[in-house]
């Protein structure tokens, strides 16, 4: 099961003067710029550095650009926007990262060491360690932190009232309140374990296995958890307590995602995304099976829903990307194609879908606003909409995490995103991405007409 579910400090910067980089599309797939950042020769290597490494002066970079013909068929493309750069890389030590999340100024990591740490403008701000290492999953939640491990148990951390450089663990999860429980009333703890008779009492609060993501319910008062022992399971953030577990899959559970309407999403190793309607009882919470959206062959490993358009996408170990539409009564809208390797991760964040792969890229799609059929097909599906704005290499490794945040020095009106990715390269890089970028056939190479690669530093 394991293996298939395998699919499953410096305040201040010498910014280098940045240098333009050639594009390398890919003939087989889309002619997609490329943007390599691997250390060239002569460089120096960003193991002998400081962990955050700065690539790009951002305020270099900051006037908008015309990278589009003016042509008739590209009119209704953005004319002007800034060019997608990394702008800064993060390297240690302590073992591959599987986990991220950013909350204002924050940003957390998690790796297969046992620290998870904090850091503040590209500076470490503080860090806190776990009794387990492989930090699979990273949630914030108001003002509890919890993590999900390999050893299948769930760490709630809590900032000092006294010193927010400091997180103190407030509990794990199962507590040991739901031993007693189970232990006193264990007919009626748990009802539900009545349906899977082949399941203990002991694993309806508990996971058996690695915990693979966590994930907050659309009112932020419920905890999803999912896990490698096929089940994912849901806690109430008040008082930490298992409400309920579900059998969901047939093999590992490699994501758990709430979305619309009060539907809970599951992609799993054997294959299937199942949805999952949530209905609340009195003082409890139960969760009933609704359909399958996707049965295949390889493993899902990766689900992301898009709020604002009530869209939901399922990345694949075969590196595809499917999505459905509730405006379309949840049929299959399309299939993104242009990973090599699996797709281990998406986030969707504003109009744009990001998706890392274990082919090193993150690609970046755009689907339009409603009412907009300016898109084209992708491969499949009737959905047709979305379109690929920019191809970001520079990690060693699969990618393997990422997190997404709004860029607050966006100027002139244009949406940009901060995007992180963590990486079994060991690294966290950091990345400014625009909305308003062109699709990737619609970049000029006409030298006349600005420049059509992506403009980084090496690192």
């Amino acid at each position: 099961m394991h293996n298939k579910a395998s699919s499953r400090d410096t305040n201040s910067q010498n910014f280098p003067k940045h240098q333009t980089v050639e594009t390398d599309p890919d003939p087989d797939i889309y002619d997609i710029t490329y943007v390599d950042v691997s250390p060239s020769v002569g460089s120096t290597s960003p193991l002998s550095k400081s962990p955050w490494i700065a690539h790009v002066d951002p305020t270099d970079l900051e006037p908008p650009h015309s990278g589009i013909k003016s042509t008739a068929s590209h009119t209704r493309e953005p004319k002007n926007y800034s060019p997608n750069i990394l702008m800064g890389s993060l390297f240690r030590e302590e073992g591959h990262i599987y986990s991220l999340a950013t909350s204002g100024d924050l940003l957390y990591t998690g790796s297969d060491s046992k620290n998870i740490r904090v850091w503040k403008n590209q500076t470490e701000f503080s860090s806190f360690k776990s009794n387990s290492g492989l930090v699979k999953a990273i949630v914030l939640a108001g003002d509890k932190i919890f993590t999900g491990h390999q050893d299948g148990k769930i760490r709630v951390w809590k900032v000092s009232s006294k010193d927010s450089n400091i997180f103190r663990r407030i509990g794990t999860m199962p507590v040991f309140r739901d031993y007693i429980r189970n232990s006193i009333t264990p007919s009626s703890y748990f009802s539900f374990m009545r349906k899977n008779p082949t399941s203990t009492s002991a694993q309806g609060f508990r996971h058996v296995d690695a915990i693979s993501c966590l994930t907050l319910s659309e009112d932020k008062k419920l905890l999803y958890s999912g896990s490698w022992d096929q089940t994912f399971k849901v806690w109430r953030i008040s008082d930490l307590r298992c409400l309920e577990s579900v059998k969901a899959h047939d093999d590992a559970v490699n994501a758990v995602v709430s979305g619309f309407d009060g539907l809970v999403f599951s992609g799993s190793a054997d294959g299937t995304v199942k949805v999952w309607r949530r209905e609340d009882q009195a003082k409890e919470t139960k969760h009933f099976f609704s359909e399958t959206l996707l049965k295949q062959d390889c493993a899902v490993t990766a689900i992301a829903v898009d709020q604002s358009a009530t869209l939901v996408y399922c990345g694949s170990s075969d590196g595809t990307v499917n999505f459905w539409e509730r405006d379309n009564n949840m049929k299959n809208g399309g299939v993104l194609r242009g990973h090599k390797l699996a797709v281990l991760c998406l986030v969707a964040a504003g109009s744009l879908l990001f998706s890392g792969s274990a082919d090193l890229g993150i690609r970046v799609w755009r689907r339009p606003e409603r009412g907009d059929g300016r898109g084209e097909d992708l491969g499949g599906g009737g959905g047709g909409e979305h379109v690929c704005i920019a191809v970001l290499k520079g990690h060693a490794g699969p990618v393997k995490c990422m997190a997404v945040e709004r860029d607050q020095e966006s100027v002139s009106g244009e949406k940009r995103w901060i995007v992180y990715s963590g990486s079994l390269d060991r690294s966290v890089k950091m990345w400014r991405v625009s909305e308003s970028s062109p699709p990737i056939e619609y970049q000029s190479s006409d030298p006349f007409d600005g420049p059509n690669e992506l403009t980084v530093a090496p690192s």
